[in-house]
């Protein structure tokens, strides 16, 4: 498929030769030259942004000239100027939670274009869309030679019918590809084999346009390919199905923080202990809605591997990404990793060229500054709670007793006087640590007891550095005698099956398996939950009996409070190395930076300085076994998948034959009725109002997510068709199916809705006045013909951009919300899914005017000609018949998406375009 430039009004399309061939490109400093604005001092990420509005302009539809000097402006302006702008990105990533639905709406799509009379197999994603199963493997058995197969084996009977969905679309769509379960994690794979760092495709001339790499992804930690200087973050579903159907995402030209990284780091510190400080100093700075890019002579001897350890969690430091520029490391890694010749020459002649190569003198402006001498790190973890709650080792034992004192009510502070040397910590510490016997065990355990040890996730174990330094940890525990201790429940989910190679080369594998390390999955695993049952029920049972405060180590990228084990309250983030000796030592309270964590075979005590490798015993072992040949091998077929996915049964055809029993995937109605033609934006007229909302009310609040009881509408659907309890999944796992998702939109158990008194839960008032549940209520407006409204506060819509926020919103018949203020992304997705957002004016609010729940709600001005941020008149009538109206604020920020509401959404303008092509 290729790609549509556009316009090129300033004449910046320019040649660039390398190895023979002939590239176009759209050149920075030629847009300069054309007295576009001074573009030589912006960071190679903002540049990035800045060539892609160079290859897209289209004399203002989408992207103007204007937008490109809004660039120049914002580096005038010292780092600072928030236009918005609309983006393409090359690509898009997908994980097989996240990507279902925008499966499903594909396939919905094909139905829908043979309703209009066209050609099904004109639907398909018009960028290149990758799609990694990862998400869905859980950690069911671990610590056993056949864990791996029997992991895999269930995955398999919990997910199949999600899997032949998946595996109809890999053959179905052009332009769309599935990895396989059992491969590795979307963002593993993404660094080690689909990145390409500067990308390539035709366009409508025929000729061969070179550009950066760039994409957005469905999942948040897509960050971690800025590592590789690919530009890339995470999005909600309706961003990446318009982005993958050729439309625009809408984003704002972002500050820029510069983190400089300077000297080196010191022997016996990792990456992941690099990477917990970086967190900490960018959350207190405040990130969010910005970029971040790392630069500074320590970037010379940083590995591409630590820097996408880095980039990985952007999102824990709050960012938009965490991007390295191009420079020589980042050649040797994509040689290292298998990228042919002819990519690594292009490479470095399109940076040279176009001004995104890092190189002495580098020094561009940015909005912010932050530094940090690498030669200052140390060890540390992360807990007990959040990413950011950053612990140097020295300091984690004495801080886990405050933890438990917390939980506990107790107060350990104690007077001033009796604080010197600790002891009245210490003294505290006896009585705040409950112990308890674990049924039929001859152990007990305690709060602080390590209960789940886990090698997890992309964000390190993308890092050959720190899984080779737990594989020579286990080696030389495993030579002194010791292993984990019996309550531990272990595991090593690698990010790609590369991991397993290298580990197996340096006979490395065995020893971790010696200590309970087997392989247990290529997935996300314990980091989004996917732990599974403890490694007994006794201990499960010891805990919940005695409200322990149990502890989880993970190498992973999230630890907050219940996502990791519902029997584990305290997470605690750290390096693989670190891992493994926090299952040897068992117990939190042990202070393992000088306590000894065991005894050996002839009895005496280990120290974790007897266990710890130098930095030359991983390096050298790293040089050896992490190899170009294994990553080709390893990748030669990285979309056929095992016998498992070979043996997946699926019919064959251009659309998909939706089995009505499923319950995990249906053909959404979307579609249903569409004219061939678009509408036009009508009035909203007698509306009722379904709910009334407060301040800061998330996605999180309005989308559904996690589990789900009989008694809720959504639990009562599945009954009704015969799923037990037992087999509800997750909301996550069933976002296939708009019937579950509908149902459990605003149904979040701490949502209030004001037109009730104190009462939590997605609970409003009926048609008849009446308590009922959102839902129930949406329904029975729905069938009498009554649109809906919502009344929200300020920033309605904050937190993660959530597809089924705004896909629920519209299932339900909401035709408008009216709030004080919109997340940026959330207001997008609302026009995406044909919900039109307004803000109020002159001081108006849901408070002011009394809102009880019981209006009737019209607003004009809507049809004819609306332009962009009009003002429309909006008249509330209240129960006692008395009427009053407001000025309201029409979120409609532009032309393209004045477009969309016309044709329903931007789903709908895609499908009409292409029915009539």
């Amino acid at each position: 498929m290729s790609i549509v430039t556009g316009k090129d009004t300033a004449k910046t399309r320019r040649k660039l030769s390398v190895g023979g061939k002939s590239y176009s490109y759209f050149s920075i400093p030629a847009a300069q030259d054309a007295g576009l604005g001074d573009f030589s001092k912006l960071p190679a990420s903002l540049k990035v942004v800045l060539e892609n509005l160079l290859r897209f302009e289209d004399a203002g539809f989408t992207v103007s000239v204007d937008d490109i000097k809004a660039f120049g402006e914002w580096a005038e302006k010292g780092g600072k100027n928030p236009r918005e702008i609309a983006y393409r990105p090359a690509r898009v990533l997908m994980q097989d939670f996240t990507g279902v639905p925008a499966v499903v709406d594909l396939a919905a799509m094909r139905d829908g274009i043979k309703a209009l009379g066209g050609d099904a197999k004109k639907i398909n994603p018009l960028v290149p869309v990758d799609l990694v199963i990862d998400h869905s493997v859980m950690i069911d058995e671990f610590g056993t030679p056949r864990a791996f197969q029997r992991n895999v084996e269930l995955e398999y009977e919990r997910n199949m019918e999600r899997y032949q969905f998946l595996k109809w679309g890999q053959g179905a769509f052009d332009n769309f590809r599935v990895v396989p379960p059992g491969t590795g994690i979307c963002h593993q794979v993404n660094l080690e084999y689909l990145a390409q760092t500067v990308w390539t495709d035709t366009d409508q001339n025929g000729e061969t346009v070179a550009y950066p790499d760039t994409l957005v992804g469905t999942d948040s930690h897509t960050t971690m390919v800025n590592g590789a200087a690919v530009l890339g973050w995470g999005v909600g579903g309706i961003e990446a199905e318009a982005a993958m159907l050729g439309q625009p995402v809408s984003m704002l030209i972002p500050e820029v923080v510069g983190f400089k990284l300077t000297g080196k780091m010191v022997e016996g510190t990792t990456g992941t202990d690099l990477v917990l400080k970086v967190v900490q100093m960018l959350r207190k700075h405040g990130v969010v809605g910005k970029f971040v890019e790392f630069y500074g002579e320590g970037l010379d001897h940083l590995p591409l591997a630590q820097r996408a350890t880095i980039a990985n969690m952007a999102p824990e430091y709050g960012a938009t990404c965490g991007f390295f520029p191009i420079d020589a490391e980042t050649l040797r890694y994509l040689r290292q990793t298998g990228r042919s010749e002819e990519r690594l020459a292009l490479v470095e002649a399109y940076a040279k060229e176009n001004g995104f190569w890092r190189g002495a003198d580098y020094a561009p402006i940015y909005s912010s500054h932050l530094e940090l001498d690498m030669a200052t790190i140390v060890p540390a973890i992360s807990g007990p709670k959040r990413p950011q709650d950053y612990l140097p080792l020295t300091e984690a034992s004495g801080a886990f007793s405050k933890v438990v004192a917390g939980y506990r009510g107790i107060d350990i502070s104690a007077d001033a006087k009796d604080m010197a040397d600790e002891g009245p910590i210490a003294t505290k510490s006896i009585e705040v640590i409950k112990s308890v016997p674990v049924e039929g065990k001859d152990y007990k355990i305690n709060d602080g007891s390590v209960v789940i040890a886990a090698i997890t996730s992309c964000t390190n174990t993308s890092n050959p550095y720190v899984l080779i330094g737990a594989g020579l940890v286990a080696r030389k525990a495993r030579a002194l005698g010791l292993t984990r201790k019996p309550w531990v429940k272990t595991s090593l989910a690698p990010g790609s099956q590369v991991v397993e190679e290298y580990l197996k080369a340096a006979n490395l594998q065995e020893d971790l398996d010696a200590l309970g390390f087997n392989l247990v999955g290529f997935g996300c695993t314990t980091c989004i939950g996917n732990s599974g049952p403890l490694g007994d029920p006794a201990i499960s049972k010891a805990i919940n009996d005695n409200d322990l405060v149990a502890t989880a180590v993970l190498s992973g990228n999230r630890n907050f409070e219940g996502r990791i084990s519902p029997d584990v309250r305290a997470n605690y983030l750290a390096s693989p190395p670190l891992v493994v000796a926090y299952a040897i030592a068992g117990d939190m309270n042990i202070d393992i930076s000088k306590d000894a964590i065991g005894t050996s075979k002839d009895g005496k005590p280990v120290y974790l300085k007897d266990i710890w490798p130098t930095d030359k015993e991983v390096s050298d072992l790293v040089d050896a076994v992490v190899t170009r040949q294994a990553f080709l091998e390893k990748y030669a077929d990285v979309f056929k998948g095992d016998a498992n996915w070979q043996g997946v049964k699926v019919t064959e055809g251009e659309t998909y034959d939706w089995p009505a029993s499923s319950t995990y995937i249906q053909n959404p109605p979307y579609f249903k009725g569409m004219s061939k033609e678009p509408g036009t934006i009508s009035n909203v007229r007698d509306a009722r109002i379904l709910a009334i909302l407060g301040d800061m009310i998330t996605t999180d609040h309005i989308s559904p997510a996690g589990s789900f009881k009989p008694t809720t509408p959504a639990g009562k659907y599945l009954t009704e068709r015969q799923v037990a309890p037992k087999d509800f999944n997750s909301y996550g796992s069933r976002r296939g199916n708009h019937e579950v998702m509908m149902r459990g939109t605003f149904a979040n158990i701490r949502i209030k809705n004001e037109m009730l008194d104190g009462v939590e839960g997605g609970y409003t008032k009926g048609p008849n006045g009446e308590q009922t549940t959102i839902f129930d209520a949406s329904m029975e407006y729905q069938e009498a013909g009554v649109p809906l409204v919502i009344f929200g506060g300020i920033e309605y819509g904050a937190g993660s951009s959530r597809d089924w926020a705004a896909k629920g919103t519209n299932l339900l018949g909401v035709k408008a919300v009216i709030a004080e203020s919109f997340e940026r992304i959330h207001r997008s997705n609302l026009i995406g899914m044909g919900v039109i957002p307004f803000e109020f004016t002159g001081g108006d609010n849901r408070k002011t005017l009394n809102l009880k729940g019981d209006e009737v709600v019209t607003i004009e001005g809507l049809e004819g000609d609306i332009k962009p941020l009009s003002l429309v008149p909006c008249t509330i009538t209240y129960a006692d018949g008395s009427t009053k109206t407001i000025q309201l604020k029409s979120r409609i920020d532009t032309e393209v998406e004045i477009v969309y509401l016309k044709n329903g959404g931007v789903l709908h303008y895609v499908l009409r375009n292409l029915a009539k092509a």
